[in-house]
C-alpha cells in the first residue's frame, strides 16, 4: 500500500507522461508536403507551380512563391528545396523540380519524359522529408497521379529487414483528391516492383526455392478466388522429364520447386492465357565452373526473372486485370558438389533434345528450356520469359534497357509500348540464324549450352539456345542481367536490386487485357 505522499507523486508522474505522450502524438500528426514546380521555358518568365502547388501558394497569399524567389536559383529538374513554418498542418514543405512543362514522349529516349520527371522529382522530395523524420507525407499528383505514386513508393524503398538501425518509416498520401484512382493504381505498381526488389535483395539463405514459392503463395492469398497455385516438388519435375532443370538442381541440398501460378482474370476461361516464365536460380555460384568470389554475393538475385514475373502477377491480381495469365518459375540453386553437373556432361530436356553442358555457369538457359517446353501445354496467346541470363547483355546495353529477343513483331510492339509508359525501357536485339548455328554445332549432343565462339555475341547465342525450345508464334525473351541492380542510374531507385522490369510486364499485361 503506497503512502498518500507516494500516491500524489505517482499521479503527477503519470499526468506528466500523458502530457509528453500527447505532445509526441501531436508532433507525429504533423505532415510534410511535396509540391511540384516547372522550369521557366524562356528568360523573364516566372516558374510555374502545378495546380496543387498554385492552390497552396494562393492559400498562403503568395508566401511560398515569395520564399522560393529569395531562396536561391530556380529549382532544377529532379532537385528539391525545403521550406519550414509556412503552414500549421505542413511544417515542412518541399518544392521539387519537374523540368519542362511541355515534356512528353521522347522518341530519342524511348520513354515519356513527363512521367519520368515526376517519378524522379517526387522520390527526391519524399527522401528529403524521410531524412527529416516526417512520418506522413502528402504528395502533389503533379498532373499524373500514377507516376507520382510510383516515384514515392519506389523512392522510399530500402531493404533493411536484417539491420538494427532502420530507415525512418514514412507513409505517403495523395494531396487532394482529384487523381485518387490514378494514385492508387500507382501505389499498386510501385508495391509490385518493391516486392521484386525485396525478393532479389534478401540473402540466399533466407530466400530458398521453397521460401520463394511460399512467399508468392502468401502474397497471392487475398486473391484466391482468381488464383490457383501449384508448388511442384521434385517427383513431379522428374515425372515431367525435365532433365535439364534437374541437372542444375542436383548440385544443391536445397530441393527444387517448379512454381506454377494461374491467374484467371478474364471471365471467359476459354481465352488463351499469357504465359510468363521466370528464371529462378535463388543462388548462382556457377557450379563446377565456379564464379570469381568478387561480387558473387549479388548472385542471390539471379532469380530476378522469377521475382519480376511473379511480382507482376501479384500486381495484376491486385489490379483485377481482365486477362488470364500463367506464371512459371523453375526454382533451384546452382551449386558445386559431387552431384553437380560437370563440363562435358550431356542432359536431356523435356522436348527430347540433348544438351552438352560445356559451362555449368550457363545454367539459366537449362532450367528455362524445360519451363518453355511446359509453357506450350497451355496453348498460350504469347510466351514471355525473363531472366538475368548473360553478362554479355550488361556489356551490350548496360542498365539503360532490358534486351528483348523475339520472333514476333506484334509482341515486340506491345512490350515496347508498355516500356515507354513505365520508363523501364526495352530494346530489341537480333535473333538471327547466325547465332543458332553456333549452339547447334555440338560435338556430343543436339545443342551446346554455350556458343561456339564463347566470347562473341553471348546474349544472342543464349537467346538462340532458348529458341530451340519454342514453337509458339509469339515468344519473347527478356535478358534483364543489365538492369538487375541500380547504382545511381535510375534516380528514383536507391542503390541495390532494382526489381526491373516488373512494371513493364504489368503494363504489357494490362495492354493485352485492353486489346481483348
Amino acid at each position: 500500500m503506497l503512502s498518500p505522499c507516494r500516491q500524489v507523486v505517482l499521479s503527477a508522474f503519470r499526468r506528466h507522461n500523458c502530457r509528453l505522450f500527447s505532445a509526441t502524438q501531436g508532433r507525429e500528426a504533423k505532415k510534410g508536403l511535396v509540391l511540384g514546380i516547372y522550369e521557366k521555358e524562356k528568360n523573364g518568365e516566372i516558374a510555374r507551380f502545378t495546380e496543387a502547388g498554385a492552390a497552396f501558394d494562393s492559400y498562403l497569399s503568395g508566401k511560398l512563391s515569395q520564399m522560393l524567389s529569395i531562396s536561391g536559383p530556380p529549382v532544377k529538374k529532379g532537385k528539391s528545396r525545403v521550406f519550414y513554418g509556412l503552414h500549421e498542418d505542413f511544417p515542412s514543405v518541399v518544392v521539387v523540380g519537374l523540368g519542362n512543362d511541355s515534356a512528353g514522349v521522347c522518341g530519342k529516349e524511348n520513354w515519356d519524359s513527363c512521367k519520368e520527371n515526376i517519378r524522379a522529382a517526387v522520390s527526391s522530395g519524399c527522401r528529403v522529408l524521410q531524412d527529416l523524420e516526417v512520418p506522413v507525407v502528402e504528395v502533389d499528383p503533379c498532373g499524373d497521379g500514377q507516376a507520382a505514386a510510383e516515384g514515392a513508393l519506389l523512392g522510399l524503398f530500402d531493404y533493411d529487414d536484417l539491420k538494427s538501425n532502420k530507415k525512418f518509416k514514412v507513409t505517403t498520401r495523395l494531396h487532394g483528391s482529384t487523381e485518387l484512382a490514378a494514385w492508387e493504381k500507382g501505389v499498386v505498381y510501385g508495391e509490385g516492383q518493391n516486392l521484386a526488389r525485396w525478393l532479389m535483395e534478401a540473402p540466399a539463405n533466407h530466400i530458398t526455392p521453397t521460401v520463394f514459392a511460399d512467399t508468392i503463395e502468401h502474397k497471392l492469398a487475398p486473391y484466391s478466388d482468381r488464383v490457383i497455385i501449384h508448388k511442384r516438388p521434385k517427383p513431379w519435375i522428374e515425372a515431367q522429364q525435365m532433365g535439364a532443370f534437374l541437372s542444375v538442381s542436383k548440385g544443391s541440398d536445397e530441393p527444387p520447386v517448379f512454381l506454377e501460378i494461374h491467374y484467371n482474370g478474364n471471365p471467359d476461361n476459354s481465352k488463351a492465357p499469357l504465359v510468363l516464365v521466370g528464371k529462378g536460380i535463388t543462388f548462382d555460384s556457377g557450379g563446377i565452373s565456379l564464379k570469381p568470389p568478387s561480387g558473387m554475393d549479388a548472385m542471390r538475385a539471379d532469380m530476378g526473372g522469377a521475382a519480376t514475373v511473379c511480382s507482376a502477377i501479384v500486381t495484376a491480381a491486385a489490379l483485377r486485370l481482365p486477362v488470364n495469365i500463367v506464371g512459371l518459375a523453375p526454382l533451384c540453386e546452382n551449386m558445386p558438389s559431387g552431384n553437380a553437373n560437370k563440363p562435358g556432361d550431356v542432359v536431356k530436356a523435356k522436348n527430347g533434345k540433348t544438351i552438352q553442358v560445356d559451362n555449368t555457369d550457363a545454367e539459366g538457359r537449362l532450367i528455362l528450356a524445360d519451363a518453355l517446353c511446359y509453357a506450350h501445354s497451355f496453348q498460350p496467346r504469347a510466351v514471355v520469359n525473363a531472366a538475368t541470363l548473360t553478362g554479355a547483355m550488361d556489356v551490350a546495353l548496360g542498365s539503360a534497357a532490358a534486351g528483348v529477343f523475339t520472333n514476333s513483331d506484334w509482341l515486340w510492339g506491345q512490350l515496347h509500348k508498355a516500356s515507354v509508359i513505365t520508363g523501364d525501357r526495352v530494346w530489341r536485339m537480333p535473333l538471327f540464324q547466325h547465332y543458332s548455328r553456333q549452339v547447334t554445332d555440338s560435338q556430343l549432343a543436339d545443342l551446346n549450352n554455350i556458343g561456339k565462339y564463347s566470347r562473341s555475341g553471348g546474349a544472342c547465342t543464349a537467346a538462340a539456345f532458348l529458341r530451340e525450345f519454342v514453337t509458339a508464334d509469339h515468344w519473347a525473351h527478356l535478358d534483364i542481367a543489365g538492369v538487375m541492380s541500380n547504382k545511381d542510374e535510375v534516380p528514383y531507385l536507391r542503390k541495390g536490386m532494382s526489381g526491373r522490369p516488373t512494371r513493364t510486364l504489368v503494363e504489357f499485361a494490362a495492354g493485352l487485357a485492353c486489346e481483348t
